[in-house]
């Protein structure tokens, strides 16, 4: 009765599969161009610089400071408020030719047009060496969770369905990445935390996923590989809605009125987010299928006992 309700209310997920699959790698393929063509736009995070933090004795007219801004040495410079609104955050971007002195010289000057009162309150460097090994550790990072999260899965259920997470949560970074290189947005350190975050997110959607599916394939015993994986995502759409949902009510809470500070971090979450949760069906699944997976891949081991095979000697 459980398998006569389950196949009555599936949803044919895998019918569209194939179409979308080919989207998705179309997509792929088109975010890897995208990246070797036009580059990431690095913050000052990654690339080196001057952040000289301001303290005005009002609140800062953050138009009128980028106005004040004009000179060569501190050009494309970034000006955001920082905590309250008296408090200015200005990011400069190193350059060659001219000290980071200079610099923060320029900014205290064009600061003190608006307001003589104005505190400098910290000034950091970051050089462009100290930049280059962020970058290079950052992807570091992000490889070792997509190896990690591979052998995890295979552990915890079948290599055939880790391959299916890997390639999801690929897929998920590698599209992410791409729309970041195609608006030229900043990526920045928070940027990065959001990308490993979406890691997890979508990992764990695949996960439940996966879950249901090893169920299904121990209950549903007549079923097929496509009747048992549309089951499992028909079953687990319902929490995949609601939490998708109220993660993104955050989200867009974030995007929309977190700031410049955390704005980075929204958009890659924002993006990240619509991403796995459709990879989590049409990449994670529909690869797992399409590999070959079925039910005497998630059956348990048998361990024999020691002794099961003597025989039993009556004294």
């Amino acid at each position: 009765m459980m398998q006569l309700t389950a196949f009555k209310n599936t949803i044919d997920f895998l019918k569209h599969a194939k179409v979308i699959a080919a989207l998705s790698v179309l997509l792929t393929v088109a975010s890897v161009v995208c990246l070797a063509t036009k580059g990431i736009n690095w913050g000052l995070d990654f690339t080196g610089g001057t952040v000289v933090e301001l303290e005005f004795s009002k609140p800062a007219d953050l138009p009128a400071l980028r106005a004040n801004l004009t000179a060569d040495a501190v050009k494309g410079a970034v000006v955001q408020n920082f905590g309250s609104t008296r408090d200015v955050l200005v990011r400069l971007q190193a350059k060659a030719d001219i000290k980071s002195d200079v610099q923060v010289a320029e900014v205290m000057a064009a600061a003190q047009k608006m307001d003589s009162s104005v505190i400098q309150k910290r000034v950091e460097f970051v050089g462009p060496q100290v930049g280059k090994e962020l970058a290079e550790q950052g992807g570091l990072a992000v490889l070792v969770a997509l190896i990690c999260i591979l052998i995890y899965v295979s552990f915890r259920f079948e290599w055939r369905l880790a391959a299916g997470a890997v390639a999801s949560l690929a897929h998920d970074v590698i599209l992410t990445l791409g729309l970041f290189s195609l608006l030229q947005l900043e990526f920045d350190l928070t940027v990065l935390a959001g990308v490993l975050t979406v890691v997890g997110y979508s990992l764990n959607d695949t996960i439940v996923v996966y879950d249901r599916v090893r169920e299904n394939f121990l209950k549903m015993r007549k079923a097929t590989a496509y009747e048992v994986i549309n089951a499992a995502i028909t079953q687990t759409m319902s929490r995949t809605i609601i939490t998708t949902g109220t993660t993104l009510i955050t989200v867009v809470a974030l995007f929309l009125k977190g700031g410049t500070m955390i704005h980075g971090f929204a958009t890659a979450l924002l993006m990240g987010i619509l991403f796995g949760t459709y990879s989590s069906i049409y990449v994670a699944s529909y690869m797992a299928y399409k590999l070959g997976v079925n039910r005497e891949h998630m059956m348990p081991v048998e361990v024999e006992k020691e002794g099961a095979d003597q025989p039993n000697i009556m004294p």
